[in-house]
């Protein structure tokens, strides 16, 4: 069996306006307006937050790209200061190796030939070389003269 349709009892008086509800006294689509841009204006909040710190985390992300690719240049250079630091050191106590007089001398006579004056040169010959050992003239007046005599030739001659 069916049951009687009830009747609905509208909340407009009669001859009201059809867009005014009784109960709140708004106007239905002013409401539903508002709501619509409530809604639309939660959405865009939302985009807009959720643009923003996509912008923020890209950005950080590029910091920190370029941060290493800085802090990979700053390890290089340590590396070459390093580098330049070693050789400095060794350059130095070269360099004060060579200040004492004694190295210098030693130098001289090993390398150069010097001698000092009043010394005769002495050269070693194996037993089987019958040929005697050629002395310049250049040795037999060093020997003579001091090697200071031989500074003073070099430059102003005899």
């Amino acid at each position: 069996m069916q049951q009687p349709r009830r009747t609905q009892i509208s909340s407009r008086p009669s001859g009201g306006l059809p867009y005014v509800t009784s109960a709140v006294g708004i106007e239905e689509t002013v409401g539903s307006s508002r709501a619509r841009r409530s809604s639309l204006f939660a959405q865009t909040i939302i985009w807009m937050t959720g643009l923003i710190c996509l912008a923020l985390l890209f950005s950080s992300l590029a910091q920190a790209w370029s941060n290493s690719a800085l802090m990979q240049r700053v390890q290089s250079a340590q590396q070459q200061y390093q580098q330049l630091q070693d050789k400095h050191d060794t350059l130095v106590k070269l360099a004060n190796y060579y200040k004492d007089p004694y190295v210098v001398e030693s130098e001289a006579r090993q390398q150069l030939g010097y001698i000092r004056p009043g010394e005769y040169p002495v050269i070693f010959t194996s037993a089987t070389t019958k040929t005697q050992p050629v002395v310049s003239d250049h040795q037999k007046r060093a020997a003579q003269q001091g090697y200071w005599q031989e500074w003073w030739d070099a430059f102003f001659g005899n």
